[in-house]
């Protein structure tokens, strides 16, 4: 037993952590015959970790502290990021530094020019920020060339890439954003605790007061399958309409109502009041949800000619990575559902943690607080 407290209290820990949104840098190259300009907006609480710019230790990066920091940021940057074209260097030069505001606080932003030997056709691009202190560290790319937008994504397996400007692989950026969709679920740890917290009562059934398991694999699929269906309807639906310009909503307010969503989720089963309509909740706050994935696809850049293209890919990723998780659940659900085990500890006690964890995100997102 104590290891088990142990092991739910790291877990616990583990996601609070990991309850905002992962590191990324975003980076747009920009080519016209032998010359490249650029932008690069790095966020200032990664700067912070790799090379400190909170010089007083209040825990507050202010203009001053950044503007102090400019040639030491542009040299840890540059010295991670370098171009090429047909194999031969591209020197880049810094020409000027702002900050700008993005969805998940502050970033550095590095206007940059880079002159090649020649007129580009092949461009490669080797990318190493923050790689060496966070493997899980993305770069995300867009390039422009004659009016047509290309994306990609740096990871530490794809450091280094290369672009032929001539041709644009709309297949390879399907991949790219499907992949991402699949990623973003699986590392979007409120997304995951709202659906476990929905499905956490699908292998059981509500009688005197009690939770009792189900006779049959059947009724436990069905609920599991109006449940998905009714998130991925929803959601889809404010994914496209937010990412086409649709309908925006403020940030704070969605990732608040986010978390929200999944305190109610949770408490839903310890004092049920969905009951058996919990796919009425999925499709209600599958809603919210939907602008929290559009958020993640805008600030990955989508290119204008691929538009409909990518949001196809990473909502499909999204979906594929959903399924990949209910997949794994059910089948072990189903089969602990007459357990003590299950029904008091991982449904009743798993739905308390997940309602104290969410609430904690409730309160960082909605009051701009910090607890862990």
């Amino acid at each position: 037993m104590k290891r088990l407290i142990l092991l739910l209290a790291g877990l616990f820990f583990a996601l609070t952590a990991s309850a905002h949104k992962p590191s990324d840098s975003y980076l747009s190259l920009s080519v016209k015959d032998s010359a490249i300009t650029g932008q690069w907006d790095i966020a200032l609480r990664d700067l912070d970790f790799a090379i400190g710019l909170d010089a007083n230790g209040d825990a507050e990066i202010t203009w001053g502290e950044v503007r102090a920091k400019h040639s030491e940021i542009a040299a840890y940057a540059m010295s991670r990021l370098h171009v090429s074209a047909q194999g031969k260097d591209c020197p880049i030069q810094v020409t000027e530094h702002l900050v700008d505001d993005h969805t998940d606080g502050a970033y550095a932003v590095m206007r940059f020019k880079a002159e090649c030997p020649a007129p580009i056709s092949v461009l490669q691009a080797q990318y190493n920020l923050f790689f060496d202190i966070d493997p899980q560290h993305k770069g995300l790319l867009r390039l422009d060339y004659q009016g047509q937008s290309s994306t990609a994504i740096f990871s530490p397996d794809k450091a280094t890439q290369e672009f032929k400007l001539s041709e644009v692989s709309r297949f390879k950026q399907f991949v790219d954003y499907a992949r991402e969709g699949v990623w973003h679920i699986w590392i979007g740890f409120d997304h995951i605790l709202f659906l476990l917290a929905l499905l956490l009562p699908a292998v059981v059934f509500r009688q005197d007061k009690k939770w009792q398991a189900v006779s049959a694999f059947k009724p436990a699929f069905w609920s599991v399958l109006k449940i998905v269906t009714a998130f991925t309807l929803a959601h889809s639906i404010t994914l496209t309409l937010a990412t086409l310009g649709v309908i925006s909503l403020p940030s704070r307010w969605v990732e608040s109502t986010i978390a929200a969503s999944v305190v109610i989720a949770a408490l839903n089963n310890i004092y049920p009041l969905f009951r058996e309509r919990r796919w009425v909740m999925a499709f209600l706050f599958g809603l919210i949800h939907g602008f929290g994935f559009a958020s993640v696809l805008t600030d990955l850049g989508l290119p204008q000619g691929a538009l409909i293209l990518a949001l196809v890919g990473f909502n499909l990723g999204v979906e594929g990575g959903q399924l990949a998780i209910v997949a794994a659940f059910l089948p072990v659900a189903f089969a602990l559902r007459t357990s003590w085990f299950y029904r008091r500890l991982i449904l009743i006690g798993g739905s308390v943690v997940i309602a104290i964890l969410a609430a904690i995100w409730f309160i960082e997102r909605a009051f701009d607080m910090k607890f862990l």
